[in-house]
C-alpha cells in the first residue's frame, strides 16, 4: 500500500496518507463533556468538519470524568470525520488498554495518541488511584508491537486481525530541563512513534531551536511534528497560562498585546471587551501558525481551542489553510 508519492503506508488512515504526501496538516480537538448528551459532541464536530484534517479525542483530560474517547471516536466516523483517539495510562492497566485498542480498531479508529496523562490530583477526583502500569514511551512500544509482530504485550501471538494503528504521541518543548527535550522525543522515535503533537506553542524562538535540535540528532526523517497552538480568549487566560500552567512559555509580548486589545473599551462592556479578546486571540493563534509553518521539519498544527472548537474555522481561514485537501477513496 503506497501513497500519493509513493511511501509506504502501514495504516491508511487519512492523517497518514497526508502526511506521507507532503500536505502541511491541520487536527484539531474535541473535549468531550461531562455528561451523556450526543448532542455537545454533534456540534463541535460541525466546527471541525471543513477546518480540520482529523480530530483528537481527548481522553478524560485534566484528569477530569468525561465522555470516553472511544465513544466519541465512533461518533466522529459517524459523522464522517477522522477521529484520533488518546489513550492514557492514567486510568488503565496494560490488560484493560490492549483490550480497549482491539475494540477501538473493530470500531474503525486508525490514529491513536498514546499519553501517560495527567495526574489524578488535578481532576475531579484527587482521591482516585493512578494505575500506570505503562508510561506513554511502553505504551507506544506495546501499540507497535501488537501492529507490526501481532503480538500482545506479554508476547503471547494475536490469533486473527492485529490492530493496526497509526502511532502518535505528545512532546513538550519547553518543559525543563530544555536541554532534555530532544533526547526526550528521541527515545519516543525509538519505541516507534510515528507523529507527535507538541504543547501550545507562543515562544516560537525557542520551539524554532528545539526544532533545529531535533534535525541535528536526525529525528526529523523519522517522525511527523505537528506544532501545537491555540488561541487565548482573555488577558487573565493568558495570564494563567504564563504563570500558572507548568511547562507553558507565554511571552510577556502576547499579553500586553491581549491587554491592549481592550484599551479604550469600558469595563462595565464586558461583551465588547471579551469580543475584542477573543479578535486578537485568534489573530496571534493564525500568526503563530504561519511563523511555526515556514519552521524546517514541522509538518502540521494541531490545534486545542480547550472548549472553543467553535473558532477554530475562522482560526484555520486567517492562517491561510483553507479549503483542506482532499484525498481520493
Amino acid at each position: 500500500m503506497s501513497g500519493d508519492n509513493g511511501k509506504e503506508l502501514v495504516v491508511g488512515s487519512k492523517l497518514e496518507r497526508l502526511l506521507k504526501a507532503g500536505h502541511f496538516v491541520v487536527t484539531g480537538e474535541l473535549g468531550p463533556p461531562q455528561n451523556a448528551d450526543r448532542s455537545v459532541i454533534e456540534k463541535k464536530a460541525g466546527y471541525l468538519r471543513d477546518a480540520v484534517d482529523a480530530v483528537n479525542i481527548t481522553d478524560n483530560q485534566t484528569a477530569v470524568v468525561r465522555m470516553c474517547s472511544m465513544a466519541v471516536a465512533k461518533m466522529l466516523i459517524e459523522l464522517g470525520i477522522e477521529p484520533i483517539m488518546q489513550m492514557t495510562c492514567r486510568d488503565r492497566n496494560r490488560i484493560a488498554i490492549q483490550s480497549d485498542l482491539l475494540g477501538a480498531y473493530a470500531l474503525g479508529v486508525r490514529n491513536l495518541l498514546c499519553l501517560t496523562g495527567d495526574h489524578q490530583s488535578f481532576g475531579n477526583h484527587p482521591q482516585a488511584k493512578n494505575v500506570h502500569d505503562l508510561d506513554s514511551i511502553t505504551l507506544i512500544q506495546m501499540v507497535r508491537q501488537m501492529r507490526d509482530a501481532k503480538k500482545f504485550q506479554c508476547g503471547e501471538e494475536i490469533k486473527g486481525q492485529e490492530p493496526r494503528f497509526f502511532v502518535g504521541g505528545a512532546i513538550n518543548p519547553f518543559a525543563d530541563p530544555f536541554d532534555f527535550r530532544p533526547f526526550r522525543l528521541a527515545k519516543k522515535v525509538k519505541a516507534g512513534v510515528e507523529f507527535v503533537q507538541s504543547q501550545l506553542i507562543f515562544n516560537v524562538p525557542k520551539f524554532r531551536e528545539y526544532m533545529k535540535r531535533c534535525g541535528d540528532l536526525g529525528l526529523l526523517d523519522k517522525v511527523y511534528v505537528l506544532a501545537g497552538v491555540g488561541p487565548i480568549k482573555s488577558l487573565g487566560a493568558a495570564r494563567y497560562m504564563a504563570n500558572n500552567v507548568p511547562g507553558m512559555d507565554v511571552p510577556q509580548e502576547y499579553i500586553d498585546r491581549m491587554a491592549n486589545a481592550v484599551k479604550g473599551i469600558p469595563q462595565e462592556d464586558k461583551k465588547a471587551r471579551r469580543e475584542a479578546w477573543e479578535r486578537e486571540g485568534i489573530k496571534i493563534c493564525a500568526e503563530i501558525i504561519q511563523q511555526v509553518k515556514e519552521i524546517p521539519g514541522v509538518a502540521g498544527v494541531h490545534i486545542m481551542a480547550i472548549e472553543w472548537e467553535s473558532a477554530v474555522p475562522e482560526i484555520v481561514k486567517e492562517a491561510g489553510l483553507l479549503p483542506r485537501p482532499k484525498l481520493e477513496a
